[in-house]
């Protein structure tokens, strides 16, 4: 496994430069002692690494050294293959073996080549945790394909989009927009646009936009944009909009997971039930993340939830005849 890692920590060295120690033994999951050896044999085997003392100091190669991108081993290439799924490789347990492919193909890309592949990374974004942890999305294949190309192509896009209705109310008619997009962020299953529209932050629903056409005009994006801080920030101010409600309710210990809210509070019960107090962002939020765990889950407080849930239930024994 050592010459893995050398190969490692040399492509490391050429795609950020001058790197610590400390870093590179975390990126490496090795300890400091072992990066100063590793160091050690790559000087000796004739790889030009050089040390730099001092505050903002490290290890860095001498410019000019290239190095030839070597085979990917089996775990590497599953990695990269279950990357577009929706686990993520960490979750599949593939977590070293997907960086390490990811830095033998960056290190093999020509410079501009790497630049652009660097840039287009930092425009996307999947995380587990959406607005309010709902599951389902709808968005079609030439939409998001068109959204794609605007957010990786740096352009502005035309859209009509079309804001959330409630069950019952009538839609209301979709609005032609330009934006500028930032990035594109997979949440709990939905895709998200962030984007600025005559400067201004938005984010849309990307299976809210019944049609997106990517322009010829660049897009308007601020300079060192951190993707997962914007996601978070926006996330973090729409639901401070909202006023919330808590749930107090139960259910199986093997039910638990199916449970997509944010829990604030959950105690074991000794018959194998999980009571829990959970967050959602309204009542039809709430009825609507509940109503598919029925009749596992038991809810037990707010009032109004649980009498519109039995309505619902009244309601589909009706329409079942």
């Amino acid at each position: 496994m050592r010459a893995d890692r050398l190969l490692s920590l040399v492509l490391l060295l050429r795609h950020r430069g001058r790197t610590t120690a400390a870093v590179l033994a975390r990126e490496l999951e090795v300890s400091e002692r072992t990066v100063l050896r590793d160091v050690e044999a790559l000087s000796a085997a004739g790889i030009p690494v050089y040390a730099e003392r001092g505050r903002h100091g490290g290890f860095a190669l001498l410019p000019g050294f290239t190095t030839d991108l070597t085979g990917l081993t089996p775990g590497e290439a599953v990695a990269l293959l279950g990357s577009g799924a929706t686990s993520t490789p960490g979750a599949l347990g593939l977590g070293p073996e997907f960086a390490s492919a990811m830095r033998k193909i960056v290190a093999a890309l020509p410079d501009a080549a790497r630049e652009q592949a660097t840039d287009a990374a930092g425009r996307v974004l999947v995380r587990r945790g959406g607005w309010l942890r709902d599951t389902d999305d709808g968005a079609t294949t030439d939409v998001l394909t068109a959204v794609q190309r605007a957010v990786f192509g740096g352009v502005r896009l035309r859209i009509r989009y079309r804001t959330g209705t409630r069950p019952g109310a009538e839609p209301g008619p979709a609005a032609e927009r330009v934006v500028d997009p930032v990035g594109l962020v997979q949440a709990s299953g939905r895709w998200y646009l962030l984007a600025l529209r005559d400067g201004d932050d938005r984010t849309y629903r990307v299976s809210r936009i019944e049609e997106a056409e990517p322009l010829a005009e660049p897009a308007h994006r601020p300079e060192g944009v951190d993707l997962e801080e914007l996601w978070l920030r926006r996330r973090k101010d729409f639901r401070a909009r909202r006023p919330g409600i808590r749930v107090r309710l139960a259910l199986p210990a093997d039910r638990r997971d199916a449970l997509s809210a944010v829990t604030v509070d959950e105690e074991r019960t000794r018959d194998g039930t999980t009571e829990v107090v959970a967050a959602f962002g309204d009542l039809f939020h709430a009825g609507r993340a509940l109503w598919p765990l029925l009749p596992d889950v038991r809810v037990l407080d707010p009032p109004e939830l649980v009498t519109a849930l039995r309505e619902r239930a009244r309601a589909a024994v009706v329409a079942l005849g």
